[in-house]
């Protein structure tokens, strides 16, 4: 009986956990995909990171990996959305947003502006955490 339970809570929990990903024709916006794609093919190199543990990050849990985190940061250097010392400037990254996204992604935004880390990579890898933390359905990382 008890095994049976602890069978039943788990897919409970893991079934509330589960999050609809939104992946439509609109959505990532076309135009955001095009500007990232550019950094991508940049940064993939730069940093070493793994198609897989990208696809992964965006689709999946949060993985501890440095590459990843140095991707993310190369990814906010590339789409100029840093300050002359790096940081990623938060001015900047709502200029960069589609207006399709706007409504969504301020309280986001809002909501994750205070990163913490030992270094940009860290820093980077903190911001899309709290991102995919605050709205994981809406989340992406390409």
């Amino acid at each position: 009986m008890m095994m049976r339970l602890g069978v039943f809570l788990s897919a409970l929990v893991c079934s509330a956990l589960s999050v609809e990903l939104r992946r439509d024709e609109t959505y990532p916006p076309p135009e955001l995909l095009r500007v990232i794609k550019i950094a991508h093919d940049v940064c993939v190199p730069q940093t070493g990171v793994l198609e897989e543990h990208i696809k992964e990050f965006s689709d999946g849990e949060p993985i501890e990996d440095e590459a990843l985190k140095c991707y993310m940061n190369c990814l906010f250097h590339e789409v100029e959305v840093v300050d002359d010392t790096g940081h990623v400037h938060f001015e900047k990254l709502i200029n960069r947003i589609p207006e399709s996204m706007k409504e969504r992604a301020m309280p986001v935004i809002t909501k994750c502006q205070n990163p913490v880390g030992p270094n940009l990579c860290e820093k980077a890898y903190w911001l899309h955490k709290c991102w995919k933390r605050e709205d994981p359905s809406h989340y992406f990382l390409a």
